[in-house]
């Protein structure tokens, strides 16, 4: 029997996506934006050699002039973006109302299957985002953001919907609300501090073409911040996410121990769960004690963000284990 509650989620969440696809929209308009504005702020000039060259009868050579300050040193008004961000905020009451039905008409928290673990990881990884946009402007990663989260939802709702049913005796604990929680919000960091690392190797690839002469790719780049202040940014932000997810490991083990009488069973969910911890703990250590900065700190970071990503989307689906919970009809996969 088809539950209505769920249905009206399922309406909800489907409108969500469409609020956060035209919010890319609006973001993807300001990065155009942005590149205009980057284009004429570097107008070609005759350099001081005109003189010279003139008297040679050789051509003038042209200059670039110096790219204008960052953003982040000189705010500017963006329509584009500020429609952008007014639009997330409305897809997340939207999103948060799909959660909150599909929770009530399941009688329990909706994060109980894969389905519902991307409903919900997606819900708190659009709140991360625009609450960091009250502390530090991050307008730029906008597009990246509401893309991902517009695709993640997508995929959720084509390929990991299941009705609402009820909880499998091991999960059927306050452990539950706790260790998932925990794991989402830690997720929701970590993705912001990806996305910022991907645009720190962007902001380092164009500085190094600028020094071999090669010409100026993505000319919008120079309306963000450089590439320390990215990955000071971006390992910030990984400190809070390693922090949550050092509780999600230790929460879990708690909770096997509860549900299964041990504390670690070489499970694959939790040795990719430990393995993602070490991973964003070596990111952590190497840049804090041994100065390992620049393109291979944002790159260990990136390979974090895709252990968890390999955790979701292949262990979950394609491993069997005792963390088996997705509810697909194939019985495999896990949240």
């Amino acid at each position: 029997m088809v539950n209505p509650l769920d249905q009206i989620s399922e309406l909800l969440l489907v409108s969500a996506i469409a609020v956060y696809l035209i919010a890319f929209i609006a973001f993807a308009l300001d990065l155009a934006r942005r590149s205009a504005e980057a284009q004429a702020a570097v107008p070609l000039v005759r350099g001081a050699d005109r003189v010279d060259a003139a008297a040679s009868g050789a051509t003038a050579v042209l200059v670039a002039a110096p790219p204008a300050p960052p953003e982040a040193d000189r705010p500017v008004r963006r329509p584009a973006a500020r429609t952008g961000i007014a639009l997330m905020a409305v897809g997340l009451v939207l999103h948060a109302g799909a959660a909150l039905l599909r929770g009530v008409a399941a009688g329990r928290v909706p994060w109980a299957n894969m389905y519902e673990f991307a409903m919900t990881g997606a819900l708190i990884m659009v709140l991360v985002f625009l609450i960091a946009l009250t502390r530090v402007d991050l307008r730029f990663l906008g597009a990246a953001i509401s893309g991902f989260v517009v695709i993640l939802l997508g995929i959720a709702t084509v390929g990991f919907h299941v009705a609402v049913s009820p909880l499998p005796p091991a999960l059927q604990s306050y452990w539950l609300v706790l260790h998932v929680l925990v794991a989402m919000l830690g997720t929701g960091f970590f993705t912001l501090a990806a996305a910022l690392s991907a645009a720190q190797l962007l902001q380092v690839l164009r500085r190094r073409r600028s020094e071999a002469g090669r010409g100026e790719r993505l000319r919008l780049l120079a309306t963000i911040p450089d590439a320390d202040r990215l990955e000071n940014l971006a390992y910030r932000i990984s400190v809070v996410g390693f922090i949550l997810w050092t509780f999600t490991l230790i929460a879990g083990a708690i909770w096997a121990n509860h549900a299964w009488g041990r504390y670690w069973g070489w499970d694959t969910k939790e040795v990719w769960t430990f393995i993602i911890w070490v991973v964003y703990a070596g990111y952590l250590h190497a840049r804090a004690t041994l100065g390992w900065r620049g393109t291979g700190s944002a790159w260990l970071n990136l390979i974090g963000y895709a252990c968890i990503l390999f955790n979701f989307g292949v262990v979950n689906v394609f491993f069997h284990g005792l963390h088996s919970y997705s509810g697909l009809p194939t019985g495999t996969g896990g949240s």
